[in-house]
């Protein structure tokens, strides 16, 4: 058979045909992806910085003195809230807010943070934010700080270990076997895998609980440190082997791992990430020194940038950042007093924002917000509207298709629409109620924020407070900074939210359809 001879032209035309039919193959391949991942259910990733200032991410604050890059990537890729807030300006309440979609001060913990041996706050039976997605077919784990008590074994029975009872200090731990399994922890609670200590990383005890479990037997003490500023820890009970140094990027290397295994499963996850950092002790690595003009602080900051740059680059890796939603924040204010800005002028922690953690002013609570959903958010978007990081809850009900229980989440409100549609739908939360490290009340209601009481309610001390005001009324309009008190100019307003405080107080709920 004689073979067909292709002149030169022919083969030109015929490899021109074959790219252009693969081009037109892989775009028709995209679009079918594209309409596939649509109408999946996303994977779920919560990070939960401890400690990060508002002013801390230079995508917030342009004049921040601290590099955050990887922040900064994600915030470029999904949207900024621009006035989210922790449901309260210390750590542990801010978690049982954004785990059970509940104002803490529901809760025993009426004022403080728990301690490292304290019993735990969430009742076995309260609905959770794992709970839920663990009805939704989700893969749930909790991989960092816990700070919600667990149940440790009691050899001597202390009955100060059996409640949650802040007002006479923590439980020392006398009489816990902390090397026996848990008898309650975030397995209880709706997770699947847990990998967490159970405080704050300068509260003992220092040792890493997975699915309940001390990771390691054997138990030394630590002793403490309280030198330079920010490298603070207290002594106590330890893991032979648990390095304080070491413990944020251990948390770093879990997520990775079990982002990795889960890829590999046919379900959907959710990884709730609270890291240690940047809550003191501020301990980052050596190639992190120097890095920011706002100390060992700031460059603690940027090793907690680098974490969250190591989880966005694994789900790349995986193929998986498409269609994960990510949502990052803050359970609070930064720890940044007043010493700290005199040595570093240049850096504004709590961007504006009036007071620091613990404070019921704007620097107390006013935290970064950023979510990103390449499959579903745009880029570069930004919104006004006002949301708690309780709800979460209810905004990955809608976003899951599931109900939620009328005896549950009851301070949970949805802002889905703002991530499904644009930056200027609204989130439904007409107001939002601000608690203190002392139990000191807040209401903010469009421009006006009523605090219920003098001063900071918190570490910042007010200058200005005279016993002839009673309370405080500011415009956040035109007074973000929280400087000029309009109580007796408006008493109206004042009592009419003080009325709406109240009630909010006194219902048990918030959430329209909800009940106590």
């Amino acid at each position: 058979m004689n073979s067909i001879r292709w002149t030169s032209g022919q083969k030109l035309m015929f490899a021109l045909f074959g790219c252009i039919l693969s081009m037109l193959l892989a775009f028709t391949d995209k679009e079918k992806s594209a309409e596939n991942l649509e109408g999946q259910t996303p994977n779920i990733v919560v990070i939960l910085a401890d400690d990060m200032g508002y002013g801390d991410i230079k995508s917030f604050n342009p004049n921040s003195q601290i590099p955050t890059p990887n922040l900064d990537k994600l915030a470029g890729n999904g949207i900024k809230f621009t006035d989210a807030h922790s449901g309260s300006a210390v750590c542990s309440p801010t978690r049982y807010g954004l785990i059970t979609g509940r104002y803490a001060f529901r809760s025993s913990l009426k004022k403080g943070v728990l301690g490292g041996y304290s019993a735990p706050l969430i009742e076995n039976e309260r609905f959770t934010i794992a709970d839920l997605l663990k009805k939704a077919g989700y893969n749930t784990a909790v991989i960092g700080k816990w700070h919600l008590g667990l149940g440790f074994a009691n050899n001597k029975d202390n009955s100060a270990i059996n409640k949650v009872d802040t007002t006479n200090g923590w439980p020392t731990g006398e009489g816990i076997d902390v090397e026996q399994p848990l008898l309650q922890s975030p397995n209880n609670l709706g997770f699947d895998y847990s990998y967490v200590i159970p405080s704050s990383l300068d509260i003992p005890p220092y040792i890493y609980f997975e699915n309940g479990k001390p990771s390691e037997k054997g138990i030394v003490k630590l002793e403490g440190r309280n030198s330079p500023r920010g490298v603070f820890w207290r002594e106590g009970k330890a893991s032979t082997n648990f390095k304080i140094e070491k413990t944020l990027d251990q948390f770093s290397d879990k997520a990775s791992e079990f982002l990795i295994s889960s890829a590999k499963k046919k379900k959907p996850f959710f990884l709730y990430l609270p890291l240690t950092s940047p809550h003191t002790p501020w301990l980052p690595s050596a190639q992190f020194k120097d890095k920011s003009k706002a100390g060992i602080y700031g460059d603690f900051v940027a090793h907690t940038d680098h974490v969250v740059g190591k989880v966005l680059r694994t789900l790349d890796s995986l193929g998986l950042t498409k269609n994960t939603l990510i949502i990052f924040t803050s359970d609070n204010g930064a720890d940044w007093k007043p010493g700290d800005k005199k040595i570093y002028p240049t850096h504004q922690a709590n961007y504006i924002f009036r007071g620091q953690k613990s404070d019921i002013w704007e620097g107390g609570h006013h935290v970064p917000f950023i979510a990103s959903w390449p499959s579903t958010i745009k880029s570069n978007q930004i919104t006004n509207e006002t949301i708690c990081l309780t709800d979460l809850l209810a905004t990955f009900a809608s976003i899951t298709g599931q109900k939620i229980p009328d005896n549950a989440a009851q301070d949970s409100f949805d802002f889905s629409m703002i991530l499904h549609e644009n930056h200027t739908a609204k989130s439904g939360r007409k107001s939002i109620v601000h608690h203190s490290i002392n139990g000191m009340f807040a209401i903010k209601s469009g421009k006006w924020k009523y605090v219920d009481g003098q001063g900071s309610g918190g570490w910042s001390k007010d200058e200005s407070a005279t016993s002839d005001l009673k309370s405080q009324l500011y415009d956040l309009s035109k007074d973000p900074t929280e400087s000029k008190n309009l109580v007796e100019q408006f008493p109206d307003i004042a009592r009419k939210l003080k009325d709406e405080l109240n009630k909010q107080n006194v219902n048990g709920f918030t959430r329209p359809g909800g009940r106590n």
